[in-house]
């Protein structure tokens, strides 16, 4: 359920500036923020967009149901995604449905296990771990609009702790051409494009929770509760815009460079 309180508590407003970005994440997101770009203008010369690319060959869109059928993953890296989208009533407002993305276990570093949290039990099958990334809200005409996260019932994932989700985001790629190309490098490129935004999503994700857990009368043993509490799905929330986000890029690097 999406009260308007419970996603108005979830808004995220504060990004750190880009000047605070070393040059390579800088010149990473100028690279995803024009391959995204690149992708709407290829679209728009047929009347097309992400969405419609996506839904193409789908002879009826039902709300609830995964498209593409058994998700988007690529075996060598272990990226997935899906779109779909919730009935009316439990949609943002002017939203038409939204992108979930994900790393699958085997795509993780060495090393890395989901959050020790007391209560919380973990799928026996390790191949099952995966890791919810960000949310991206797409409008009618199918343009993002939104990121977000969301509570762990939502996806079925497996909790991860901030830090470890992302350290994820630079790993997550879909490297093939089914069930659309355009449409595989254009979600790969805005987990690049926006990773400030993301991190601080995240990271919002995780104060939510622990917030959320902290208001429960069982304290700390209140996670699982919590994690699968039905009145509980945003964790947190931020509007974005691709064009500023790509003219403040690269506003920052022209400044860079006139400082060299």
């Amino acid at each position: 359920m999406r009260s308007e309180d419970a996603i108005e508590a979830a808004l995220v407003s504060e990004i750190p500036p880009f000047s605070t970005l070393d040059d390579a994440r800088l010149q990473a997101m100028a690279e995803a923020g024009a391959e995204v770009l690149n992708v709407h203008r290829v679209l728009n010369k047929t009347g097309a967009n992400v969405v419609g690319e996506l839904l193409k060959t789908e002879p009826k869109f039902f709300e609830w149901n995964h498209y593409p059928k058994g998700d988007v993953y690529d075996r060598e890296t272990h990226g997935q995604y899906y779109y779909h989208a919730h009935v009316a009533a439990q949609r943002f407002g002017n939203e038409h449905g939204h992108f979930h993305t994900f790393m699958r276990p085997q795509g993780m570093p060495a090393g890395m296990a989901p959050a020790e949290l007391p209560g919380v039990s973990l799928p026996e099958d390790e191949s099952e771990h995966l890791s919810h990334l960000i949310a991206i809200s797409m409008n009618p005409v199918g343009h993002p609009f939104r990121l977000f996260t969301v509570n762990r019932w939502v996806t079925g994932e497996v909790w991860y702790r901030a830090a470890d989700v992302i350290a994820l985001l630079d790993r997550f790629e879909i490297d093939h051409t089914w069930p659309s190309w355009p449409v595989n490098r254009w979600v790969g490129a805005m987990v690049s494009l926006f990773h400030p935004q993301i991190v601080a999503l995240v990271e919002a994700r995780d104060r939510t929770i622990e917030r959320w857990v902290a208001e429960q009368p069982h304290g700390g043993g209140a996670y699982e509760e919590i994690f699968e509490d039905r009145e509980r799905e945003i964790t947190s929330y931020l509007d974005i815009d691709l064009q500023r986000q790509v003219t403040a890029i690269q506003n920052e690097l022209a400044r860079r460079g006139a400082g060299d």
